[in-house]
């Protein structure tokens, strides 16, 4: 896994999903997640979904996880944290998210994970990390965290490599 550091971001490149679950489970295991906002940049097959079950799955959650494209968030509970997991791709109007009352899960404590955040732009809050992934080639993925906050910081900085910290 290839990485780069400059303050507040962290480029990577995962060259197959085994990667991408080998973040998620280094992910899993910092204890500022339990109560982030991360969203999800990418195209459409970019492996938003897949980080995301592989990051669900590396918290203890068990059974199938799958993509809330139709319901557009899913609920989990790990071992010690609620987990919720947003997909806005069907939404037409940002307004769509107040709507269905997400105003009081983003208010509540636990992980919230979000695909096609643009979707809700200007009724979300602040993402603690922003994490966007780009395919290149079949299976490898160009990927970028950009922190917001504190919260997203601490992450990337759990997340850098040994030997590239600031």
């Amino acid at each position: 896994m290839e990485s780069t550091l400059a303050k507040g971001s962290l480029r990577l490149l995962w060259g197959d999903e085994s990667a991408t679950q080998a973040f998620a489970v280094r992910l899993a295991c910092l204890p500022g997640l339990a109560n982030a906002f991360i969203t999800l940049h990418g195209d459409l097959g970019a492996g938003k979904t897949t980080l995301t079950r592989h990051l669900l799955q590396a918290l203890g959650v068990g059974g199938r996880i799958k993509s809330p494209t139709y319901t557009i968030v899913e609920s989990y509970d790990t071992a010690t944290f609620a987990a919720w997991h947003f997909d806005f791709y069907r939404f037409n109007d940002p307004q769509e998210w107040e709507d269905a009352g997400f105003r009081d899960i983003f208010a509540s404590p636990g992980l919230k994970l979000a695909e096609w955040p643009q979707k809700a732009e200007g009724l979300l809050p602040k993402a603690d990390l922003d994490i966007a992934l780009l395919t290149e080639g079949e299976t490898a993925r160009r990927v970028t965290l950009t922190a917001h906050t504190a919260v997203g910081l601490a992450l990337i900085q759990g997340l850098a490599p040994a030997g590239i910290a600031e």
